[in-house]
């Protein structure tokens, strides 16, 4: 590990400890230049499936992309920050269980309006009428008598 101080390339392990919930592996390093400190952080890295976009494009998931349009329809609702984790984490776990390589982007968007409709009707609304492009009021009657 290089020191983030010098960037010396010999530091040593001075310290180990498991997080609380025992995923994360935190180390507390000396640098053998400098003789300064520093933590680093280990977990496991954990391979999510890549994108394809309707165009036929791949891209590599990425959580903050998801979370910012779920917090875009979630504004000004009563949900809290701990509710979108928690949708964040069974959309991954079911991405992670699923197996596969690569997953659509419909399929990603559906994942998302049902943990919105599972948190939060208006927020679920507003998603879908944006994800599913809806040009007249009569789809949202449809939408909202579904719910």
């Amino acid at each position: 590990m290089r020191c983030p101080f010098c960037s010396h390339e010999e530091t040593q392990v001075v310290e180990t400890r498991d997080s609380d919930e025992g995923d994360v592996l935190r180390r507390r390093r000396r640098c053998h230049s400098c003789d300064k400190r520093f933590t680093t952080y280990e977990r496991a890295e954990i391979a999510l499936p890549a994108v394809v976009k309707r165009d036929g494009t791949r891209a590599e998931f990425d959580a903050s992309k998801i979370r910012a349009s779920m917090t875009l329809a979630l504004r000004k609702r009563p949900v809290s920050v701990e509710q979108i984790d928690a949708a964040m984490e069974r959309m991954q776990d079911k991405l992670l269980n699923s197996g596969a390589r690569e997953v659509p982007s419909t399929k990603l968007g559906e994942l998302v309006m049902r943990e919105l409709k599972r948190i939060d009707k208006v927020a679920y609304v507003r998603f879908a009428s944006v994800y599913r492009s809806f040009e007249d009021v009569d789809e949202f009657r449809q939408l909202i008598r579904d719910i």
